[in-house]
């Protein structure tokens, strides 16, 4: 059977495609299974750490007053009177089955609990990361365009500054500030009439400025470090030998090139945000997961602490093999 010149190429071009498709997958599968043992022992330092925390998580949820029997009886229905061994085995058994224990203090599933929470948590990250994008983006730009002369020292010091505040410093002073001064924002909480309500919008501007800005901070140094690199490769200078206008060339080809390194920066520092909304939604009475955290470790509620440990963990592992999987599509020599 005769084969064109013609139908070679295309039959080599999609042989290619697949090829290359293989192994993105193959790559990303790596990936996960990399992640795995990670996971593993995030969740297992946590289940070890809170059962060395001192205090009686049982005679705190019961009170003073509860009598030996009561203790004991509590503590088998839980299954805390077994060995510490016995107990993490259960608990990855239960993990394998979807069931992440039940909270001693309100007596709800672990489950119940964090997919209540969780959304806010999401929403605070989703928001905060936007916002950080939106003003490092032409922060970055502008200061590499401008190296060295007054918007580039004014961007910088601003970028300092926001590396400068923690937010538990940087959030009482946004509440005295927009709240309690101006009257602008509510002070806490999210609002009662759900999570995308613009009750919840209201309420959500000052912990995820709080958030965004130190982010915002770290990008903006990330996107002029790499605008100047890209700036000064030989394709910039063809372009504009071409005849493309600057905007042409700043937006279509260097600003393009230049946000493939800050893919893996943005994703590794959007599963920080997690971590970073620990605190902030403590300030703010966010209802989120990183509060729920802060208050189950205060009542010593094992099983709410690991199930949260394993909700930010997952979801941080789940950023990181997003960002891979997106930074091999934009860079494929990383596959190699």
């Amino acid at each position: 059977m005769n084969i064109s010149p013609s139908q070679f190429a295309v039959a080599v071009e999609t042989d290619n495609r697949r090829r290359a498709l293989l192994q993105r997958f193959m790559h990303i599968g790596r990936r996960v299974l990399l992640t795995l043992p990670v996971l593993w022992l995030v969740v297992s330092f946590v289940f070890l750490l809170i059962h060395l925390v001192p205090g009686d998580p049982v005679a705190q949820a019961l009170g003073e007053g509860a009598s030996a029997g009561d203790l004991s009886a509590l503590r088998h229905a839980y299954g805390l009177d077994a060995p510490l061994h016995l107990q993490y085995i259960r608990y990855w058994i239960g993990i394998f089955h979807g069931d992440l224990g039940t909270s001693l203090r309100s007596h709800q599933p672990v489950t119940k609990l964090i997919a209540s929470r969780y959304p806010y948590t999401l929403l605070l990250s989703v928001v905060s990361m936007a916002v950080a994008l939106l003003l490092a983006v032409p922060a970055g730009v502008t200061s590499a365009l401008h190296r060295g002369r007054a918007a580039d020292q004014a961007i910088g010091a601003a970028s300092l500054v926001g590396l400068s505040f923690p937010n538990f410093a940087l959030g009482p002073i946004l509440i005295i500030l927009f709240s309690i001064r101006l009257g602008w924002t509510p002070v806490s909480g999210a609002g009662t009439s759900g999570v995308l309500s613009m009750d919840t919008v209201q309420h959500l501007a000052l912990p995820a400025i709080t958030l965004a800005l130190s982010l915002a901070a770290i990008l903006t140094r990330m996107v002029r470090t790499s605008m100047l690199e890209e700036l000064g490769q030989d394709y910039i200078r063809t372009a504009r030998a071409k005849g493309l206008t600057e905007r042409q060339v700043l937006y279509r080809h260097a600003l393009r090139n230049a946000l493939v390194p800050v893919l893996t920066v943005v994703g590794l520092q959007f599963g920080s945000l997690l971590a970073g909304a620990i605190v902030t939604e403590t300030i703010f009475s966010w209802p989120g997961i990183g509060r729920l955290t802060i208050t189950a470790i205060g009542n010593r509620d094992y099983a709410v602490v690991q199930g949260c440990t394993l909700a930010i963990g997952l979801t941080y592992l789940a950023a990181n093999l997003l960002t891979d999987f997106a930074y091999t599509i934009a860079n494929p020599r990383i596959r190699e």
